[in-house]
């Protein structure tokens, strides 16, 4: 790998790693300004768990996957994480349309918030690529 792949390859897994673990504590002490979509997406999907109790395991689970980004070898592992977070955080899209949508193609904040999961699918699929040519 030459030095600005490296270096793109590094930034791409302390950036995956802020994000996640950013975000994951913002739900774990309460300050995610996702909570009221998360609590809607709730209701529609798991009625029977509540709120305090996901929003403790999704806020763990994301810092676990941006934990395992930095950490050596472990990278498949948070992109085996990775997949069913993005599917359950692209859910609102279709479950919550009043949430997501202003009109046809037009998100809300919210439903921008969501769309910009394809970048961090994106960057993840990069690292996974980089990985299998990667000498270990």
């Amino acid at each position: 790998m030459r030095r600005f792949e490296y270096r793109a390859f590094i930034f791409a897994h302390i950036a995956l790693f802020i994000i996640f673990v950013w975000f994951g504590s913002l739900k774990l002490f309460g300050f995610s300004p996702a909570n009221p979509m998360v609590a809607s997406l709730l209701k529609e999907t798991l009625p029977w768990v509540t709120f305090h109790t996901f929003n403790l395991f999704l806020g763990g689970y994301e810092m676990l996957i941006g934990l395992l980004f930095v950490l050596p070898r472990k990278e498949k592992f948070a992109i085996v994480l990775l997949v069913p977070h993005m599917i359950m955080t692209a859910l609102p899209l279709f479950l919550l349309r009043g949430m997501t949508w202003q009109g046809f193609l037009i998100p809300t904040l919210e439903g921008q918030y969501i769309i910009k999961n394809v970048l961090i699918i994106a960057l993840a699929a990069m690292v996974f690529a980089e990985l299998g040519k990667k000498k270990v």
